[in-house]
């Protein structure tokens, strides 16, 4: 009888980062190296090479939302960047930048809009928010990242999970990487968003 056959690593490769997609689109997970990790066991990888990176994960959750979630996708990416920019006008003092997946439009059903500040004190933003009467809860940053986060905001912006990364003022000018540590982060302004939106708008049906 002959042997099974062997899948050919770049075979696995690509399984891993199909299998990673899927977790950040159905399942809430953010976290690309904790998602390929998580696939990299189902699968049955054991060495490093067989890993894909985070670009070609990223690659696999735009097909994955194109083809199974495609106007789901399109209506929750639009109402979620209406919701930054509303958040960001709110916010304006304190710099706003969009950022993560809303921004990329690679939003799974459970993503939550990440905007950075850089306030002169995370302080400020507590403050602004009691005097509002906006509820939110800290999340706890990692504190092994080099230039992380002072704090950790998260709240509701009407039915839109909101979260707010507060860094020192310095930290605005660095070349940022993502929470994954192999790439660039991209951030946008408010003026920015508000030009993709108008520019997408004839894309995505209306939010109800």
């Amino acid at each position: 009888m002959p042997r099974p056959a062997v899948p050919h690593r770049s075979n696995l490769r690509r399984e891993i980062a199909a299998l990673a997609a899927r977790m950040i689109a159905e399942d809430g997970i953010s976290d690309y190296g904790f998602a390929k990790r998580k696939a990299a066991r189902q699968l049955g990888a054991v060495n490093a090479d067989e890993l894909p990176n985070n670009a070609e994960i990223e690659a696999e959750v735009r097909t994955y939302l194109a083809v199974f979630q495609d106007e789901e996708h399109l209506e929750r990416q639009h109402a979620m960047r209406l919701a930054a920019i509303d958040v960001m006008r709110e916010l304006q003092a304190f710099r706003p930048y969009l950022t993560g997946a809303v921004l990329e439009g690679t939003a799974g059903r459970y993503a939550e809009v990440e905007i950075d500040l850089f306030p002169e004190s995370a302080k400020e933003v507590e403050i602004f928010f009691l005097n509002q009467n906006v509820a939110y809860e800290h999340r706890e940053p990692r504190r092994n990242q080099p230039d992380g986060p002072e704090a950790i905001l998260v709240f509701d912006w009407g039915d839109v999970p909101i979260k707010l990364r507060i860094y020192s003022p310095d930290i605005e000018r660095l070349t940022r990487r993502g929470p994954h540590g192999t790439r660039q982060m991209e951030r946008a302004r408010l003026a920015t968003v508000e030009a993709l939106v108008n520019a997408t708008s004839g894309t995505a049906g209306t939010p109800q």
